[in-house]
């Protein structure tokens, strides 16, 4: 008797492979950056910290409005999580890829987040801030911990990446207009 595929609406394949077409380029590009931060800051994992670090080097405008309007130096602000998240002890040269068993039970589930706001919000492609809003507001999430260490709440992160979100939105569909 035939199983049903419960992988068809999950972001990894039956192989534990990620669904690559399933992130926008700029979300995918972040990803692989917290693989290479990852092994940066020598873990044997990715981590959610590194997802974030990831949206961090290589910020597309959405991110970066994020960051404008946090008042945040996205540069520095990297600087400061990979030396929080730097392990002295750790893999030098850990072998990591965008597959299941090399990511964390967090961001595992941060991804899955990630795609169900997408699908929530019609778009066909997981989206940057579809990562870090996924990321803000997941239950204990330490990024937003970070966040909170210095005064600023989960929910005000989350709030100024939504406002970053739809402001990017306009502006799309303001360019697309002018066309």
């Amino acid at each position: 008797m035939a199983m049903p595929d419960d992988s068809v609406d999950d972001v990894f394949l039956p192989g534990g492979r990620l669904r690559v077409d399933w992130f926008s380029d700029d979300a995918l590009h972040a990803l692989r950056e917290s693989l290479r931060l990852a092994r940066e800051t020598r873990w044997d994992s990715v981590r959610s910290p590194h997802v974030f670090m990831g949206l961090l080097a290589v910020p597309d405008p959405s991110i970066r409005n994020w960051g404008d309007r946090l008042q945040a130096d996205l540069s520095n602000l990297l600087d400061q999580f990979q030396e929080l998240f730097h392990q002295e002890q750790g893999e030098e040269e850990a072998v990591l890829a965008l597959n299941r068993e090399f990511l964390s039970d967090n961001v595992i589930r941060l991804l899955r987040d990630a795609y169900q706001r997408a699908v929530e919000n019609r778009r066909c492609k997981i989206t940057p801030m579809d990562l870090l809003i996924s990321l803000l507001t997941a239950s204990k999430s330490i990024v937003a911990q970070c966040f909170e260490r210095i005064g600023v709440t989960a929910a005000k992160l989350t709030e100024l990446a939504v406002i970053a979100e739809h402001t990017g939105r306009d502006n799309e569909r303001g360019e697309r207009a002018k066309k």
